[in-house]
């Protein structure tokens, strides 16, 4: 199975309109963050995870070509805006994008973007909205949601295999802690060094690393006080920062 960063940015991406860079050092390439993404492949089944408004992008970047479905974390602009451009994946094989998420996330979408679901003035609905209830296996992946917690609201992390992706939280509970328990590859989020009221800070990730114990973690959704050499010099063994275009293998 095999993962790829498509974008390991916070919302506003690194480096911040008007291009703040923050603490990140701008001759480091590894230091532009688009927003959070990842995709998702086993044998011919690809998976992505979020829409983000840097979709178009980084699919041509990672040179996708087809794609089996979509499942959403949460509702955020972020993570849901990049929607539209599945249109080409529409256009190309002819159907429908079957995307995944809680009720409320897909009741929010709909609303958003009401044209990608029904035919609107003879354009054709491109996705076929499905909510999720458990486990959902899309070809050769299982798709196991767990919820997180996301300052008042929530969003859902994702086990899939020996791999797991969790962003946008700053609060896990014993379910979740179960369904990551044996993971040998965890995706997760650290925003920033200081406490955050709706991510986790690097201290917080730190603890959730070592309670789960996977082989290897790597820290996503990050901003730009996070520079990657400086993040990377201070972490512990077996934990590392992503960059976009990163590919993680198992």
């Amino acid at each position: 199975m095999k993962l790829t960063i498509l974008g390991c940015g916070t919302s506003g991406g690194v480096p911040k309109l008007p291009e703040h860079w923050g603490a990140c050092d701008p001759d480091n390439p590894k230091n532009r963050r688009r927003r959070a993404s990842v995709l998702i492949e086993d044998r011919d089944t690809r998976i992505l995870i979020d829409t983000s408004p840097d979709l178009r992008m980084q699919m041509l970047d990672a040179g996708v070509r087809s794609l089996d479905a979509v499942f959403y974390t949460h509702d955020h602009a972020d993570h849901t805006h990049g929607i539209d451009d599945l249109r080409g994946f529409f256009q190309a094989g002819r159907q429908r994008v079957p995307v995944y998420g809680d009720a409320a996330t897909i009741s929010v979408l709909r609303q958003r973007f009401g044209y990608i679901f029904t035919p609107v003035a003879g354009y054709p609905a491109i996705c076929d909205a499905h909510v999720m209830d458990g486990a959902v296996t899309i070809g050769s992946i299982t798709m196991l949601p767990f919820t997180q917690g996301h300052g008042q609201g929530i969003s859902y992390g994702f086990r899939f295999g020996d791999m797991a992706y969790s962003t946008d939280l700053n609060h896990l509970d014993e379910k979740a802690f179960e369904a990551l328990a044996g993971v040998r590859l965890w995706v997760v989020d650290a925003l920033r060094y200081d406490p955050h009221p709706t991510h986790a800070h690097l201290d917080l990730t730190l603890g959730w690393i070592d309670r789960v114990g996977p082989d290897r973690a790597v820290l996503t959704h990050m901003t730009w006080d996070m520079d990657y050499d400086s993040l990377r010099a201070r972490l512990p063994a077996g934990v590392e920062p992503a960059y976009d275009g990163m590919v993680l293998t198992l």
